[in-house]
């Protein structure tokens, strides 16, 4: 479980949103978290305390003067024990009194007490976000190292509509696991490639492949955890963009490539996830090719540019990883294309050991030899192939 044995104080706020806590509680602790609930006064009107215990496991402390805590010093207790304090919904008026060094309730003081990292997600109408003052206190806040996860834009409980309201609780979670991941990318650019391409036959046909792109997501996802900023250039797939990630959708590999050649200047990192078709129709047709009785049309093709071996060939190369998705011989043709590419890094893996599914099994390729990676969820597999591209790009410098 991505959080086992970490620790959380959930500071929890007076608003609306509260009541997205309770699931953001049940999701951290279905990842393994040790959850301790805080919560303000006001927080209470919304959510009541017994829902946050029920979901935790643990008492939840509202009161300052809580005399549970054996030195009665719960806003000293409850933030020695945790290796973050996550406070959400943040409301407006919480982080002024954070902003200003306030502390007139247990959020507050624990929260300014902490000896611990603090992660804030703002929830408040866009009015009051916009105003001036919770500008200053949010560039305050930033500038005194506290990470701030959103707001978000869209619809209100005011019935407005406009930037201010929680993220969702799913998307807290994927930061609150991002910030616990080793930051071996810190200052990184990546680009990086993943899906399938679709080469238009017709208007409703083409030629395609079977790439889910869940690969090159959790690739996308361990890099972003790693402190790198992200660039994600990927073909016709319905995954969810993970948290961070700039994303350029395209459909061929036409396009593809342009999108890599034109974004690739300032890149550090060069990741070629993507399964990209070899070829593609000389001349698709602008009309739907109907079926007359008569025989089987014929489709010339030509080949599609290759988009890591054009990269590989600047001038000054970022550090280059390519794919090999292989059905035999995967030692064989992963080193021949690497060789071939004249790449530092190529990931191999049997297609029937991953290809669309969540599991997989890699084997890493350099100039060393080959490192393989046991069988385990893309994800994790991803964080340890993001940790071997750092080493390698220390080695490099």
């Amino acid at each position: 479980m991505e959080l086992s044995g970490k620790r959380i104080t959930l500071g929890v706020t007076g608003g609306i949103a509260a009541y997205k806590a309770a699931e953001l509680v049940r999701q951290l602790v279905k990842l393994g978290a040790t959850v301790r609930v805080v919560m303000t006064e006001a927080a209470t009107r919304f959510v009541t305390p017994v829902t946050f215990q029920a979901l935790s496991g643990h008492p939840v402390y509202c009161d300052q003067w809580d005399a549970r805590v054996a030195n009665n010093m719960a806003h000293i207790e409850l933030s020695r024990e945790a290796d973050i304090i996550l406070v959400a919904p943040a409301s407006a008026d919480f982080l002024a009194k954070l902003a200003h060094g306030l502390a007139d309730d247990l959020v507050s003081t624990l929260a300014l007490a902490r000896n611990c990292p603090l992660l804030a997600a703002p929830a408040m109408n866009l009015q009051m976000w916009s105003n001036p003052a919770t500008q200053r206190n949010v560039a305050t806040l930033r500038s005194d190292g506290i990470a701030l996860l959103g707001p978000a834009s869209g619809d209100q409980a005011c019935g407005e509509v406009g930037l201010g309201r929680m993220i969702e609780a799913e998307e807290i979670v994927e930061d609150v696991v991002a910030f616990f991941q080793p930051k071996h990318l810190a200052g990184k650019c990546v680009l990086m490639t993943a899906g399938p391409t679709f080469e238009a036959i017709d208007p409703v046909r083409g030629i395609t492949n079977l790439s889910s792109g869940k690969m090159g997501f959790a690739l996308a996802r361990a890099a972003r955890e790693a402190g790198a900023d992200v660039t994600l250039v990927c073909g016709p797939v319905s995954q969810a963009t993970p948290r961070g990630i700039t994303r350029i959708n395209v459909a061929s590999a036409l396009k593809m490539h342009a999108e890599v050649m034109q974004r690739i200047a300032g890149q550090d990192v060069f990741i070629g996830v993507a399964a990209v078709a070899d070829y593609r129709p000389a001349t698709p047709s602008a009309q739907k090719i109907k079926k007359d009785g008569s025989k089987a049309p014929s489709i010339e093709l030509v080949q599609n540019p290759d988009i890591l071996a054009d990269v590989a060939a600047m001038a000054e190369p970022p550090f280059c990883v390519g794919f090999a998705a292989e059905s035999q011989n995967l030692a064989a043709y992963a080193q021949k294309k690497r060789l071939a590419k004249k790449i530092p890094l190529i990931v191999g893996n049997l297609i029937q050991d991953g290809f669309g599914g969540d599991q997989n099994k890699l084997a890493l390729f350099d100039d060393t030899g080959e490192t393989r990676l046991p069988p385990a969820s893309k994800i994790e597999l991803a964080r340890a192939l993001v940790a071997h591209i750092a080493r390698l790009l220390d080695e490099q410098q």
